[in-house]
């Protein structure tokens, strides 16, 4: 494992075998498999998992509840999302904590590209071998081997 100064990893991270981390990361709570490439400005929170062989390219967010399977390419500055209805406080005006929201789980399938600056809304599935363009906001499943693009993200042909 090459890890780059001034990252922090916390000691909950699960890595794998020859996992790559560049600079300036924040990773707790996570598993990242085998051979992955961690790229600079990423930060993966906890009880997310990233699979072997992926790459997740600089100024990417990984939230908690995101499942990225194996092989999977995450451009730069893509952003995953695991709350539709975020508040900073509840109806009585307090901060909100853990436990006043639940995680929606997103998972992306093997072998899928998401292109740089993507949004991924929580809640959704993106299938084996599909195509995220750059710039799209995804807000609902993606099927295995299509291309999708825009805001919001729709069809554009089979790959």
């Amino acid at each position: 494992m090459a890890v780059a100064e001034l990252s922090r990893i916390s000691s909950d991270v699960i890595l794998g075998k020859d996992v790559k981390i560049f600079g300036l990361v924040n990773l707790y709570g996570c598993t990242i498999g085998d051979r992955s490439k961690i790229g600079s400005f990423v930060e993966i929170q906890k009880n997310a998992v990233i699979g072997s062989d992926c790459k997740i390219s600089s100024h990417t967010f990984i939230c908690e509840g995101v499942h990225i399977a194996d092989k999977v390419f995450v451009g730069h500055g893509v952003t995953f999302v695991n709350d539709l209805y975020p508040e900073a406080v509840g109806a009585d005006g307090t901060m909100q904590t853990d436990a006043d929201w639940e995680v929606v789980p997103t998972y992306v399938d093997e072998r899928a590209s998401i292109g740089s600056n993507s949004t991924i809304l929580c809640g959704i599935t993106i299938g084996q071998n599909a195509i995220i363009g750059a710039g799209s906001v995804v807000t609902k499943d993606v099927p295995s081997n299509q291309i999708w693009a825009g805001n919001p993200a729709r069809f554009l042909r089979k790959r």
